[in-house]
């Protein structure tokens, strides 16, 4: 009877092996008979499609920094503002009363905390963040995941790309994150954001990247990747990580009331900026010394070319006129590298060495041909540097300026037309009236405003009491009308 059970047992492990080298056999088939591009279609699919980001969000979140800082500000805050103004704005006759009344008192400071993100880069202690997040601090306290806090120091800013680089000393080497290529990222990838929202250490989202090359009316050099991983208020300044754990962009703006989209700074881009700031705690940017525009389709078919930047103005005593470049030349490429629009040349020619020649192919009249220029050195305000207009003022109030081609581009006009505010005087008519500070003035009782002259002009030939209607363009508000009584 035992040798027989033995029997079965062993015809019965033969069976079920000879089944398991079947099944193997015919799995294989199957693979064999599965088209390539539907397994490769698969196998993309499950890479896609992470499990969870357990082991990302562990190893990136002892290098992600919660940056809290402190500035000193002159005025009456809040506070006064809450109990005193009027809450029936602007124009409430009782304002004039408190202003005049509270002026008379020295105007008291007052502390002003804030909060934002940032991620160490290397061992030493080095931080990225957002030139927003730590602008005019008096104190910026650095707190890591493990709860340890340090005094930082500022190296370098950079508000055109809103970067900054600051610095902790700790008595041991730190965990950082690695600078990636944002350039290789494709919509669609995952990406996990870290950073401390509303004040909250250390909080993990996720998400896909939406879209690249963004731009917002940030500045001339937007290029922002756009990401639908949830950012907040205080996630400024922190990193935006691929599935390798490589940033490949710190987070830095958001849609007001807009759910799930969110821009960060392409890591390829920061990683040039940080370098200058780490060497020199600055940007050393290329200049040409032009004002310019994009080419739109009518333009294209007027001078029958299908790309380029149109040069609107030269500025005097800059590289581009001792090169020659003049009025109304079309720019092709520069060095080679062809320009598309006036974004991509702003960004090629700030990339250059500063005394580099470089060789800039034009169009102009009917004919192609190469000039080479000497790259100058972009100021902090190089506008102010090549014959911007005067700043002018008026009874209203209010201290006005022309706008040139790049101060367009940087509101995001598509052309340079009108005034735009620099100041307004507290408690003037204009104040009262409700004008804003970077509001831009197309027209002025229906009579288009091209510059400060034309606008003293139309003023002052209104009568005394007639009122002034004002046409104005004004950041994510769009155009609106101010009527001015005086």
């Amino acid at each position: 009877m035992r040798t027989r059970t033995l029997a079965i047992e062993k015809k019965g492990n033969a069976f079920s092996a000879a089944m398991a080298f079947l099944a193997v056999f015919l799995f294989m088939a199957a693979l064999h008979t599965v088209p390539p591009s539907h397994a490769a279609g698969q196998s993309r699919s499950v890479a896609l499609v992470p499990i969870d980001f357990v082991d990302l969000a562990r190893e990136a979140s002892p290098a992600v920094a919660n940056i809290s800082t402190v500035k000193t500000v002159e005025g009456r805050g809040r506070v006064f503002d809450h109990f005193f103004k009027s809450p029936r704005g602007g124009n409430d006759p009782f304002d004039q009363f408190f202003d005049r009344f509270f002026d008379q008192f020295q105007e008291r400071e007052f502390r002003q905390r804030s909060l934002g993100s940032g991620f160490i880069i290397d061992k030493e202690g080095y931080i990225v963040t957002n030139h927003h997040v730590i602008k005019d601090a008096d104190s910026i306290v650095v707190k890591l995941e493990d709860g340890k806090e340090y005094d930082a120091e500022i190296i370098g800013t950079d508000s055109s790309t809103d970067l900054a680089l600051i610095k902790i000393d700790a008595e041991t080497d730190l965990p950082f994150l690695k600078l990636g290529d944002s350039d290789l990222i494709e919509v669609g990838e995952w990406v996990l954001a870290i950073g401390n929202p509303f004040g909250l250490d250390h909080t993990v989202t996720s998400g896909i990247v939406s879209a690249k090359g963004r731009f917002i009316g940030a500045g001339q050099y937007d290029d922002f990747l756009q990401t639908d991983a949830s950012i907040n208020p205080g996630n400024s300044g922190g990193p935006l990580l691929d599935m390798d754990g490589m940033v490949v962009g710190i987070n830095t703006a958001i849609v007001a009331g807009g759910d799930g989209i969110g821009f960060a700074i392409p890591a390829s881009m920061a990683k040039n900026i940080i370098r200058h700031l780490r060497e020199s705690g600055a940007v050393i940017r290329g200049w040409l010394g032009v004002g310019i525009q994009d080419l739109d389709s009518e333009l294209k078919n007027y001078y029958g070319i299908d790309r380029g930047v149109l040069v609107t103005e030269v500025f005097s005593g800059q590289p581009a006129e001792e090169a020659g470049i003049k009025n109304n030349d079309i720019i092709l490429s520069v060095n080679g590298e062809k320009v598309d629009s006036s974004r991509s040349l702003s960004r090629t020619v700030s990339g250059l060495p500063v005394g580099e020649k470089a060789v800039l192919e034009i169009f102009r009249d009917g004919k192609t041909r190469k000039i080479e220029v000497t790259i100058g050195k972009r100021s902090d305000d190089p506008l102010a540097e090549s014959m911007q207009p005067q700043t002018q003022t008026s009874e209203l109030g209010i201290y006005i300026t022309g706008i040139t081609p790049e101060m367009a581009e940087r509101l995001n006009m598509r052309e340079a037309r009108g005034v735009i505010v620099e100041n307004v005087e507290a408690g003037s008519i204009g104040a009262r009236a409700g004008i804003r500070v970077g509001d831009v003035i197309l027209e002025a009782n229906r009579t288009p405003v091209t510059n400060s002259a034309d606008f003293s002009r139309i003023i002052g030939e209104l009568g005394e009491n007639e009122p002034i209607q004002l046409f104005i363009r004004r950041a994510q508000r769009g155009f609106m009308v101010i009527t001015i009584r005086r």
